[in-house]
Parts: structure tokens; C-alpha cells; sequence
């Protein structure tokens, strides 16, 4: 049962260190990924509590401790996936800040849309994942590596098209028609 409390433990400190952490990058404007962020205050306070646990208690069970701790920092990151980039949040915490709390339809698919994908792209080319040409981008080695990941994953997932950003055919590299 102790072994279980000292997995929150470690939920606790995680809970306090991921935030400051990010509060911290933001501040001192560090590159390094949020999600790497993450695996950090993961790392740490998954240590920290099996260190403490190992030394304070007689029967400590390494399994409990862990379990906890994966399933909650799990949770944690999924949640913080989901608000970290939602283009469909961006959209509605942009019509809640507005003072008649509403926007043309016009407005979100003429500005605010190509401003939350113009941040996508730089955060790809940031990567390394894409590079700019001319007026247009073009994957680089390490963005196909990536991307061919990301196929066998969803095939794994059993991820069909989401229909979500299908703008061109891989096969062709033309544009796909819109579905009728």
C-alpha cells in the first residue's frame, strides 16, 4: 500500500515540476521541446520517489510505485497534449477572448487558421523536418524518417485517413479532391 502512496508521491512532484519547467523555458526562451520538458519532470520525479521509497520502506514494491506513477503521468501528458495544440481550441479560446464572443466564419478560415498553421510549419522547419522552397516546402531526409514512422504507427493503430490535412496524394504529390 505505501509503495502505491509513494507512486503519487512522485505524481505530485511531477505535477509541480512539468509546469514550472515550461514556466521556466518560456522565460528564459530555451528551444528544447515542451514534451522533452515533460519526460524530464517524468524522469526525475519517477527517480526521486523510487529512490525515496527503496530507502524508507522495508517491503517497498517497485511495481506499485510505478504503476501508479505511469498511469497518472499518462493522463497528465494526454491531457496536455490535447490543449497544447488544438487548432480546435486555438479556435474557441479566440472567440471566448473576443467581446461579443463570436467571429464571421470568413475571419477563422481566413486568418486565424493560416496563423495557427504558419506556426505548425516553423515548428517543422525549426525541426528539421521540412525546409522552405520558394514559396512552397519540401520534406528533408530526417521529415521522411519521421513520416514513414508515423505510417507504420497508424497502421499499427489501425489509423485509417482522418481526412484531417490531406492536402496532397503521397502517391502523386498532387492535390487530392475534395470528397463528394
Amino acid at each position: 500500500m505505501m509503495s502505491f502512496v509513494c507512486g503519487l508521491g512522485g505524481v505530485l512532484l511531477f505535477t509541480i515540476l512539468a509546469p514550472a519547467l515550461q514556466a521556466i523555458a518560456r522565460r528564459t526562451g530555451s528551444s528544447v521541446a515542451p514534451v522533452a520538458l515533460l519526460a524530464i519532470a517524468a524522469v526525475i520525479s519517477h527517480i526521486t520517489c523510487v529512490v525515496l521509497g527503496a530507502v524508507n520502506l522495508q517491503h517497498f514494491q517497485y511495481w506499485n510505485t510505478a504503476s501508479i506513477f505511469a498511469f497518472c503521468v499518462t493522463l497528465y501528458v494526454f491531457a496536455f497534449g490535447a490543449v497544447y495544440k488544438s487548432v480546435s481550441l486555438e479556435i474557441l479560446l479566440d472567440l471566448a477572448q473576443r467581446p461579443e464572443h463570436a467571429a464571421l466564419l470568413s475571419h477563422i478560415v481566413d486568418r486565424k487558421v493560416p496563423e495557427v498553421f504558419r506556426g505548425r510549419t516553423d515548428i517543422l522547419v525549426s525541426v528539421g523536418q521540412v525546409e522552405p522552397t520558394d514559396t512552397r516546402f519540401a520534406v528533408t531526409a530526417a521529415g521522411r524518417v519521421t513520416a514513414s514512422r508515423i505510417t507504420r504507427l497508424r497502421r499499427i493503430f489501425a489509423i485509417g485517413d482522418t481526412g484531417l490535412y490531406d492536402f496532397a496524394d503521397p502517391a502523386t504529390g498532387l492535390e487530392k479532391a475534395p470528397n463528394s
